[in-house]
């Protein structure tokens, strides 16, 4: 695995720190993009080695960190949903300049989500491909639920998530409110594939069964039994990148 950094510039204007990661012996050719959970990073062991899995089956991946996460510039706290995608967006266009436009979108829980939202306005992006991903974005809410009165008062408040500090704005709030899945998916026309725990207890299995409900064929279903949100087992998401190179397969050549 061929593994090069990259600052990519967002249409802010700010640095996404990101990671593009080429197959050593296959000529590449699809290129794929990794949308990381919330506030997570593009070096969560589950996304290095979905990577990996791809990777040995030819297909190049580009996993970077949104908006002030990992070590990306800008401050997390003027970041929302919609933010996130426009990120998507922004990096589609960085590697159809600079190396290939891609076909894939694979997104982790949230990003799971914002995957499928870029992933229908990006015109190369031909499958979308989701992990644990809500049918609804604001079902992050329950992760701060506690917080949300003070969100609402002060526009803002700073709150505990994997024991790490972040601030969560009216902003954000509002924003993941204001998206309509059932609506986006309503007009998609383009392969999904939608893997989900039974187990997961962050994000629960009936999302997946929502967001299959909502999605028009083609579409497929793989249950991750027994993983957990965060795929922390290496032998599920080496699973999931296998299973997602093979799925696309048929789709992409």
């Amino acid at each position: 695995m061929q593994s090069i950094d990259l600052k990519i510039k967002n249409s802010k204007g700010i640095e996404l720190a990101s990671k593009l990661e080429l197959p050593e012996e296959n000529a590449t050719t699809t290129y794929a993009i990794f949308a990381h959970c919330f506030t997570c990073s593009k070096n969560l062991n589950a996304v290095v080695n979905i990577a990996k899995a791809l990777n040995a089956m030819g297909v190049a991946v580009l996993r970077f960190d949104f908006t002030g996460l990992g070590q990306s510039k800008g401050e997390f706290s003027e970041t929302d949903f919609s933010s996130n995608v426009q990120d998507l967006i922004d990096v589609a266009e960085y590697l159809s300049k600079e190396y290939k436009a891609p076909k894939l979108m694979i997104g982790h829980s949230l990003g799971g989500a914002a995957a499928i939202y870029a992933g229908k306005q990006i015109t190369s992006i031909e499958a979308i491909a989701t992990i644990g991903a809500p049918s609804a974005p604001h079902h992050v809410q329950h992760l701060f639920k506690h917080s949300i009165d003070e969100i609402k008062e002060k526009g803002k408040a700073l709150v505990e998530l994997g024991g790490r500090p972040f601030t969560i704005s009216k902003q954000f709030i509002d924003d993941i409110s204001s998206t309509d899945m059932e609506q986006i998916m309503a007009t998609l026309r383009k392969p999904i594939l939608i893997t989900h725990s039974p187990q997961d207890t962050t994000v629960e299995i009936k999302n997946a069964a929502e967001i299959y409900g909502f999605a028009h064929h083609s579409k497929s279903f793989i249950s991750l039994d027994g993983a957990d949100h965060l795929l922390t087992k290496n032998k599920y998401s080496l699973y999931v990148g296998r299973m997602i190179a093979q799925w696309v397969s048929i789709y992409i050549e």
